[in-house]
């Protein structure tokens, strides 16, 4: 083989370990932004839904406008409580009526059965075990006042909805670290192959008298170079694949409010990409060159 073909191999070789690297990178970031996004919007969606669960306090018929007023001040200022809308006797016929598209208090001699009531939202929150006890501190404080008849929520979809979210969220984060943990050695080994094709030019610049940090500067900075490629790569990948799916069900996954998330999203994307790049050729260049020292 003539010493052109020679260079031409290596080159071949050279530019294919660097693709390889960079591709896994890609590969690995693509999965670890997709799995971010999930736990994003899993999060969001499971906020907003423990919010919207309503706790329906009923008041009794004694209950004056101003008791019920200010029993809705004093619940709105406990911590966990996240908003508290007053509906009085009056109102909830109206709402009833409308409800039934006619006025019901005409078949009932213009008396009105029903009572005022609080409508209470609580904050949300990622451990079921808060849920539950923040659910029984308020049915505890809020039974003990005298003008209250009793308390209705959705109990079954509650616990469901926060064991649901807390499952899933800690499987999204064993599964990220478990990726992380394998790209960190599969990245190792792209570059490791990439390092190969160099050590005719390690082992000249050790047998000079190199020092280790000037031998592995290079590589280090092509690996930072690497991981910021796969990481451009990986995002414009994964927003396409978003994009595709938002459209094809119509979903809002690009409104305004979520691109503060999605900022942070992509510079965490980043941090990853360079940092396991950079991980990897280290301890890959390290071990490769005592290996070869010790020979």
């Amino acid at each position: 083989m003539s010493s052109k073909n020679i260079k031409r191999h290596g080159k071949i070789r050279l530019w294919a370990g660097r693709t390889s690297t960079v591709f896994s990178i890609m590969l690995v970031l693509f999965v670890f932004g997709l799995l971010m996004f999930v736990e994003y919007h899993s999060y969001r969606a499971t906020h907003e839904m423990q919010e919207r669960i309503t706790y329906q306090v009923n008041l009794n018929a004694e209950t004056t406008e101003e008791e019920a007023l200010s029993l809705r001040d004093e619940l709105a200022a406990l911590e966990y409580v996240r908003s508290v809308d007053y509906i009085s006797a009056d109102e909830a016929a109206r709402l009833f009526s409308a409800e039934l598209d006619e006025d019901f208090l005409t078949l009932l001699d213009s008396v009105n059965p029903l009572y005022p009531t609080l409508m209470v939202t609580l904050k949300a929150s990622n451990n079921p075990t808060h849920i539950s006890e923040a659910r029984k501190r308020f049915e505890k404080e809020v039974s003990e006042y005298a003008s209250v008849d009793d308390i209705t929520y959705q109990e079954t979809m509650l616990n469901d909805l926060s064991q649901i979210f807390y499952k899933l969220s800690w499987l999204l984060i064993v599964f990220m670290v478990l990726l992380l943990i394998v790209s960190v050695a599969l990245i190792s080994t792209t570059i490791r192959i990439s390092i190969n094709s160099n050590r005719a030019t390690i082992r000249t610049m050790s047998m000079v008298g190199a020092k280790m940090g000037f031998i592995t500067r290079p590589f280090l900075w092509r690996s930072i170079l690497y991981g910021f490629l796969g990481a451009t790569f990986a995002t414009v990948l994964m927003f396409a694949a978003v994009y595709i799916f938002n459209k094809q069900f119509h979903l809002a996954l690009f409104h305004p409010r979520h691109f503060e998330a999605y900022a942070v999203l992509v510079a965490a994307i980043y941090v990853v990409g360079i940092a396991i790049s950079f991980i990897a050729t280290y301890f890959s260049v390290h071990r490769h060159i005592r290996s070869k020292s010790e020979e």
